[in-house]
């Protein structure tokens, strides 16, 4: 059984570690069969399973939901849930949300967005023994204030506050660290400067493990898919194949590649 022990373990020892989302029973199963290492229940369900335009309308209880499918698919799978738009606005709050998601869904930790913003609320968590993975670069629940899904971290500026942001969240208490969207040695940096894991999408090789969400790395998701992202599922016999090729890229630094990252 994965913990985060094990995970911190994989880090140091140099094993690459693997993560998918999956939002219901039946694919979760799968992501688990395949040795996927983590689930993430992501709120990126509100745009591949609802058909909206952003996350930001997901709700609590709706995650709530496909958490509880996912660890019911997967009972013995290490499952992240996200905290959704404005579940989090202050401390207090995000300790009873966060509270309400792992007693109701039996998820193992929960994800939040943010840098200084969240310290406080990471912090709190982390002393009432609520495991989080903290999440910096482009933040989805934000497209509206950065203007959209762009690379964030260019400037020096600008990785400067992320480098500085991901030493923070992990002094204040987080577990693990999502990265997204910032240029592969910005992220590199970040990930030979913590000791708590990274786990990166389009940020680069070296950060300690990938995720991808699951409807891309299958080619289900309409329209044009993300360039950090890669069709596993072409050439397969089966979606447990396409899983197990994933986890074997990742594990061997095959995936990504140069032209998933920025």
């Amino acid at each position: 059984m994965t913990t985060i022990a094990k995970l911190k373990e994989k880090k140091v020892a140099g094993e690459k570690l693997t993560c998918l989302t999956a939002y219901d029973a039946s694919f979760a199963a799968l992501v688990d069969e395949a040795g996927v290492e983590i689930i993430l229940v992501g709120d990126s369900l509100g745009m591949v399973v609802q058909g909206k335009e952003t996350t930001l309308p997901v709700t609590l209880d709706e995650m709530i939901y496909h958490a509880s499918a996912v660890k019911r698919g997967a009972p013995a799978a290490f499952v992240v849930v996200d905290l959704p738009f404005m579940s989090y606005p202050n401390p207090e709050i995000a300790l009873k949300h966060a509270g309400k998601v792992m007693k109701r869904s039996g998820a193992n930790m929960v994800k939040l967005e943010g840098g200084q913003a969240v310290l406080e609320s990471v912090k709190l968590m982390a002393e009432h023994g609520i495991p989080v993975c903290a999440h910096l670069g482009l933040l989805p629940q934000s497209v509206h204030k950065t203007s959209g899904y762009k690379v964030q971290g260019k400037s020096d500026s600008e990785a400067e506050r992320i480098l500085n942001d991901a030493i923070a969240l992990e002094s204040a208490g987080a577990d693990l660290l999502v990265l997204e969207c910032v240029p592969a040695e910005l992220a590199k940096t970040i990930s030979e400067r913590l000791t708590i894991p990274t786990i990166g999408i389009g940020a680069g090789v070296d950060c300690d493990g990938q995720v991808l969400v699951l409807y891309d790395m299958l080619n289900v998701t309409k329209g044009k898919r993300p360039k950090f992202s890669k069709d596993y599922l072409s050439g397969q016999p089966s979606v447990l194949n396409a899983l197990e090729n994933y986890v074997a890229e990742v594990k061997s630094g095959k995936f990504p590649g140069l032209e998933h990252s920025f």
